[in-house]
């Protein structure tokens, strides 16, 4: 055993203010989730005088209780679009998360009709786009809970085009032999119609499912004949007449229940290989703890090993080539009984850094142990010394490893990611199989201070070389500005917006989700599918 000692004193004033900021951080994010629930919930009481359940009152009902639910990017599209940042928060118009129905894991999708109709954003999109991607690489089931609009109108410029890729997905998921199950709870219209139209099993609820191409208002617009809802799109004609819908549910509730059934007799996990059951210690070291030791300021130091300790199985760690490029931690542990290699930082990536984590992540690779990024860097160390080194062809070196390891990926944000480093340390665009971010912090090209300093003296310059003398003014206003414009485009509540992460955590959550995040990898790449060429076609 190589157990990690802690240094930290949680009576310490810097432990006690570090706490007090995330804490407040936190309280921000949580706060914001609750404006999501409040503007979806707003409604609850026409759902229910039309008999019907309100969105997250069906995901209640069709989760297995008392199991977990990890929702998904529920701050998606903050500040952007019909989304005002404060008061009338949207959480992309959709509610979506890994959980539990009939002992099967899967991923649950709910239009969230209590806004907007349940309509299709662009960010909205964006985050059905990302579902689709991890139930792909993690072979999950998905359940679409419908009542939706289709695609917000006064924003079909940015969702058409990309659109079409949702109805692509929802093919190549069957033809892989990931089922999909559509529950429409009211009207499903234009693309949204081709949700339940082109999943595996549809349910439509008596009296109030409504799935069409085009709505009486836009049928007679384009052909000028009349019809109602029900002739044009109705449960009982899609389950009598056109053979859209498979069941035909009395209310929500009981459609509902059918899909339970339906996933309940997939038999879906009587395939997957038997797994040994685990066991294993717990850290030494309170995850409350967490709080206290990553200062809101990402350029006050500390030890990366601090926040392993409280990660990992009985706070075991082994450091891989501890004495070089230190500044880079690299170290093979265990979380809730599963292998992982774990990468962190200690400062920004050197030479020597970069070529150990290069060829610590593939050593994970032929050893099948995932790799956990604890992803907190500047970036790249710049400088001639630097690059006399190598460090553009070390740092590709480790790009190169992250790109190319076949073993799963997970990412927490935890601090900086700064230029190169993001990708380095598997940021969004390195394909981790899940990343999520804690409430402090920041992702940008580079710092506010260093970019403004890199304009200011381009302007000075540019300047000088005309035989002026700079406006230094006008150049300090410019410096002010872009200084302003990072702080506020480089924060995490900027980033989730854009689903640049899957999601903002309690820094003190981290070890339970890296737990779930492992065994859905885990029971991804174990399962068998029954893959055929075309996909399941409606008959």
């Amino acid at each position: 055993m190589a157990v990690l000692q802690s240094q930290i004193s949680t009576n310490s004033d810097s432990f006690k203010a570090n706490r007090a900021d995330m804490l407040g951080m936190i309280a921000a994010v949580r706060a914001l989730e609750q404006k999501v629930r409040d503007t979806s919930n707003a409604k609850a009481d026409v759902f229910r005088s039309r008999g019907q359940l309100p969105p997250r009152a069906r995901i209640d009902q069709l989760l297995d209780k008392g199991s977990p639910f990890l929702e998904l990017s529920t701050l998606a599209g903050l500040g952007m679009h019909d989304d005002d940042g404060s008061k009338s928060v949207m959480g992309g118009g959709a509610i979506a998360g890994i959980g539990y129905v009939q002992g099967i894991r899967c991923m649950i999708s709910a239009s969230d009709s209590g806004i907007k109709g349940g309509t299709i954003a662009p960010m909205g999109l964006k985050k059905n786009l990302r579902v689709q991607e991890i139930c792909h690489e993690n072979k999950l089931p998905k359940i679409n809970l419908i009542e939706s609009g289709g695609a917000n109108l006064k924003y079909q410029s940015d969702i058409f085009v990309e659109g079409g890729r949702g109805f692509y997905n929802q093919a190549r998921m069957s033809a892989m032999g990931i089922p999909q199950i559509a529950v429409v709870h009211g009207s499903s219209t234009a693309g949204g119609a081709y949700v339940p139209g082109m999943s595996d099993y549809t349910i439509m609820v008596k009296g109030r499912s409504r799935v069409f191409l085009a709505g009486p208002p836009l049928l007679y617009a384009a052909t000028g004949e009349v019809a109602t809802d029900e002739d044009l799109g109705g449960a009982e004609m899609h389950s009598l007449v056109s053979g859209v819908s498979e069941f035909m549910a009395e209310d929500d509730a009981d459609g509902i229940r059918m899909a339970r059934d339906v996933m309940g007799k997939l038999r879906w996990n009587d395939r997957l290989p038997p797994e040994p059951a685990r066991t294993w210690r717990e850290p030494l070291y309170d995850p409350d703890e967490i709080c206290g030791l990553v200062p809101a300021d990402y350029r006050r130091p500390y030890d990366a090993r601090e926040l392993i300790a409280r990660l990992v199985d009985g706070s075991d760690f082994v450091d891989f080539k501890s004495n070089y490029g230190p500044a880079t931690v690299c170290g093979f542990a265990e979380v809730m009984g599963m292998a992982v290699g774990i990468v962190g930082n200690n400062g920004p990536i050197d030479n020597a850094g970069a070529t150990k984590a290069a060829q610590f992540m593939q050593l994970c690779d032929q050893a099948d142990t995932p790799i956990v990024f604890l992803h907190d860097t500047t970036g790249f160390i710049v400088g001639t010394e630097s690059e006399r080194g190598g460090m553009v062809k070390h740092g590709s070196k480790m790009i190169q490893a992250v790109s190319n390891v076949r073993v799963p990926k997970i990412t927490l944000m935890v601090g900086a990611s700064f230029g190169a480093g993001n990708y380095a340390m598997c940021g969004r665009a390195y394909s981790p199989r899940f990343i999520f971010g804690w409430p402090n912090y920041r992702m940008s090209v580079m710092g506010g201070e260093q970019a403004a300093t890199v304009l200011k003296i381009v302007a000075e310059q540019g300047a000088k070389r005309k035989g002026v003398e700079p406006d230094h003014a006008v150049i300090q206003k410019m410096y002010d500005g872009i200084v302003s414009q990072f702080d506020k485009e480089s924060q995490a509540l900027y980033n989730t917006a854009r689903l640049f992460d899957d999601g903002l955590i309690d820094p003190r959550d981290s070890r339970r989700l890296l737990g779930m995040c492992l065994d859905i990898c885990r029971e991804g790449d174990r399962r068998p599918l029954q893959p055929n060429s075309f996909g399941v076609g409606r008959m």
